[in-house]
């Protein structure tokens, strides 16, 4: 009887043992996530300003949904400081968001500044700098923990987002000179895709290509042929991506929505506009997919790649389409208004193709964020 209590004890102890070491294995393994708080509803919008060339005055606008009220310069306001020179991206990532400032050519001023969402304070600055120029960060994109940036001058450079330190960099190359001009990123299949735009600073770059990039490994596979200037990527969940190229002023060039097979890394199709329209902006986000043509807002078929109906149905007017931004959370979009390109934009929220509500902004609007609330 002693020996049996002995051995059920020892059986006990055992099988907690396997259990528990178990248990930390899958964590450290990194197959239990940790829980993601529910969201509950979207409490502000943060509209990244890009401001006046020149001006040092791009700015995060932000309006407090529950109070209908706008603080035009947020950033500004939290940090006591000036958001900077040209910023051109702005992305949720956890609960940071990360923000590109450019900066303009022959000056210091190029940055990453990572922010707090409840909050908008910088965290933390990040420079993109020699000691005379700025390497002109364009995008950022994410995967498992990492945040990549996009830069004119031909690199990529991955940070850490624990840690929010720069941990690895890919010059990309045209063959034996250095590529430059990068633009739009976007993620899928375990692959980060890279526009490489036309730049009159920069004659020597890959100018008509799309650049595929293994995550695993941080190393460039292969360009894919899209046409002359690809500037904007967006990815489906279903794995195609969706290329905007541009025309160039002095070359004969049809602007294009061109769409990739990430499986295949071949285009599959591409729906062309009149050489003088105008693709401006593209997002996708939860099985939705928009692009701005001209002055217009066009629904894009994600199982066909075909553009489809006009976002807005409630006769409301867009005067300059310069960011689209879709809400996961109810599949709203917010379309951002340069209206003409000066000191004052305006951001219009839609629902079902209705204006929900409509905000001023800082001159240039671009890319949102969602503030959320949660259960």
């Amino acid at each position: 009887m002693v020996f049996n209590n002995y051995f059920k004890s020892i059986g006990l102890a055992f099988l907690m043992a396997v259990m528990l070491l178990g248990s930390c294995k899958k964590e450290k393994d990194g197959e239990i996530e940790p829980k993601v708080p529910e969201i509950s509803g979207t409490k502000g919008i943060y509209v990244l300003c890009e401001g006046l060339w020149g001006q040092n005055n791009s700015a995060i606008s932000y309006y407090d949904i529950v109070t209908n009220k706008v603080e035009r310069d947020m950033y500004k306001k939290v940090n006591k400081t000036d958001l900077g020179e040209t910023a051109n991206d702005l992305k949720a990532y956890g609960s940071k968001m990360y923000c590109v400032i450019s900066g303009t050519q022959g000056e210091a001023k190029s940055f990453l500044d990572i922010i707090d969402i409840a909050t908008c304070k910088s965290l933390k600055r990040i420079p993109f700098n020699s000691a005379h120029d700025g390497f002109m960060p364009r995008y950022v994109a994410f995967y498992k923990n990492k945040a990549y940036v996009s830069r004119y001058d031909g690199v990529i450079s991955r940070i850490d987002t624990a840690t929010m330190n720069v941990d690895g960099e890919l010059q990309l190359m045209n063959g034996t000179n250095k590529a430059v001009g990068l633009e739009g990123l976007a993620v899928t299949n375990g692959k980060l895709y890279v526009t490489n735009s036309w730049h009159p600073y920069y004659p020597n770059g890959l100018r008509s290509k799309v650049t595929v990039i293994d995550l695993n490994s941080f190393t460039k596979t292969k360009d894919i042929e899209v046409g002359n200037n690809p500037v904007r990527i967006a990815a489906a969940d279903n794995g195609d991506l969706y290329a905007i190229t541009w025309n160039v002023l002095g070359e004969t060039n049809n602007p294009s929505l061109v769409r990739i097979n990430s499986t295949t890394d071949a285009v599959i199709q591409k729906e062309e506009v009149l050489q003088w329209d105008y693709y401006s902006a593209i997002t996708i986000a939860k099985n939705q997919g928009w692009v701005g043509i001209n002055a217009e807002i066009k629904a894009i078929n994600l199982s066909t790649g075909k553009l489809g109906s006009n976002l807005i149905t409630d006769g409301s007017t867009i005067t300059t389409i310069y960011g689209l931004t879709v809400n996961p959370f109810d599949n709203s979009v917010v379309v951002a208004d340069a209206e003409g390109y000066g000191s004052v934009g305006r951001a219009y929220v839609f629902v079902d193709g209705k204006k929900k509500y409509d905000f001023a902004t800082v001159g240039l609007p671009q890319h949102s964020v969602f503030n959320y609330s949660y259960k």
